[in-house]
């Protein structure tokens, strides 16, 4: 059959994509390990809760200072921890997918 379009099957071409597809997953999987290992810390209410997560989504601690328990108000308190765990996840998740970026070259993986 020939060529087509510069490309053999079988040959060079296809050697060649295996190695970059390879070198690319080996990329993806160090870059999820080391940003998984990552923590990322957050604080909201002026220091009121920091909340700590790494780069799997696994919290590490919360903290909640004694100033932020006010039995009148708990609400407030409940609203404080959401959304320090809300950007806490939200920090380690941008990070992950601009690490992954730079690794596929944007292609979107899914990963």
């Amino acid at each position: 059959m020939g060529k087509f379009n510069g490309f053999r099957p079988g040959g060079g071409n296809m050697q060649d994509l295996m190695r970059q597809a390879q070198k690319m997953q080996e990329n993806v999987q160090r870059v999820q390990e080391e940003v998984g290992n990552t923590e990322f810390e957050t604080s909201v209410g002026g220091g009121a809760v920091k909340v700590i997560i790494n780069g799997r989504r696994e919290f590490k601690s919360i903290e909640i200072s004694p100033a932020a328990v006010d039995p009148d108000d708990v609400e407030m308190l409940q609203d404080l921890i959401l959304s320090a765990v809300n950007e806490a996840v939200r920090t380690a998740d941008e990070t992950m997918e601009k690490e992954m970026s730079k690794v596929t070259g944007g292609l979107g993986l899914g990963f």
